[in-house]
């Protein structure tokens, strides 16, 4: 029986660990570690936390007994790793857990801008049922250019692929062998902006890849050409992007992220109490000039969001418990 005790949980994430770990002994603090609260850890064999509850040498020594540190995000930035490893104490993370999601978010902003959904919906609830100006491009034949063929990229291009769709790839760490299993091309960023009808952007953002979509690599994308952003808001140059559609240059965009966000390191954290206290994108939204376009689809940082993946940052978590528990840990990062 281990002693576990968590941090930064809600209810139903709590409820599940109780159910699903019953044998141990567990104990759960609200909020995030703290001065304040940390004496109430001083047992601990096992910490489940997120990335508000920062564990350093300090945390460590006030307590002695943590083997294991199980973080329910993919960053694991908030734990000092060089501390743990003189500890002893290992740390995993949660690889991966909304790539699907976010794929799909990205897919239905494709859809919704192609087949005009947003404005049919909004004509027909005010009992206008013309069609004028709502005639829609179909996919089928359409050439979809991914920045970025990780995870997300990866899963974009299938259910592009469905569709009839032609899929162009970029990204320096693309497996040739797992384009050619997607059925995708990979070529240059260049040749990638230059043939695509809908670019689609999935990769980090490092310096390398701020404002990658900017005035000169706009102008090397096909006339009236679609943007779609689920990554970064930083991959997306906004003054660029307004005047790119001011001139037509740009079609349409879909965005989820944008530029002027507060500093997001994981999804997961836009549901937590203290983010919403330090970044108020309500503000960030109401105040963002590409909001009222009608030919622009902004969705609130949403794309991860989903029930199921939400429901597995909670499985792999107990999953990391139970195999480190076994003598076989899984997902160690660091």
């Amino acid at each position: 029986m281990a002693s576990i005790v968590f941090f930064e949980l809600e209810n139903w994430q709590r409820r599940q660990f109780e159910r699903k770990l019953r044998g141990h002994a567990l104990s759960f603090i609200e909020g995030h570690l703290s001065n304040e609260n940390i004496a109430k850890a001083a047992e601990a064999e096992m910490l489940v936390l997120f990335i508000y509850s920062r564990v350093g040498r300090a945390e460590l020594a006030a307590m002695p007994k943590v083997k294991m540190i199980a973080t329910m995000s993919t960053g694991f930035d908030h734990i000092d790793m060089a501390a743990c490893k003189e500890r002893g104490v290992a740390v995993c993370n949660v690889p991966s857990y909304g790539s699907e999601t976010v794929a799909e978010h990205a897919m239905a902003l494709i859809l919704a801008l192609s087949k005009k959904i947003l404005p049919s919906v909004e004509r027909t609830r005010r009992g206008d049922f013309t069609l004028e100006g709502l005639r829609t491009s179909d996919l089928q034949g359409k050439k979809l250019g991914i920045v970025g063929l990780g995870r997300i990229g990866s899963h974009v291009a299938k259910m592009a692929r469905s569709f009839g769709m032609k899929v162009l790839a970029f990204g320096p760490h693309s497996d040739p062998a797992a384009a050619k299993k997607l059925r995708c091309k990979l070529v240059g960023l260049d040749e990638l902006l230059e043939k695509s009808d809908i670019v689609s952007l999935h990769a980090p953002l490092t310096p390398q890849t701020h404002h990658m979509i900017n005035v000169e690599t706009i102008a090397k994308m096909k006339d009236g050409a679609v943007i779609i952003n689920t990554a970064r808001g930083g991959l997306v140059d906004a003054k660029a992007l307004v005047a790119a559609l001011d001139s037509g240059k740009i079609s349409a965009a879909g965005l989820d992220v944008l530029e002027e966000e507060c500093n997001i390191k994981e999804e997961a954290q836009l549901l937590s109490p203290d983010f919403a206290g330090e970044c108020d994108l309500k503000t960030v939204l109401a105040n963002h000039i590409l909001l009222n376009r009608p030919n622009v689809i902004i969705t609130p940082h949403n794309a991860f969001n989903s029930t199921e993946a939400l429901q597995r940052i909670v499985d792999a978590t107990i999953g990391n418990i139970k195999a480190h528990v076994g003598g076989k840990p899984e997902n160690l990062v660091g």
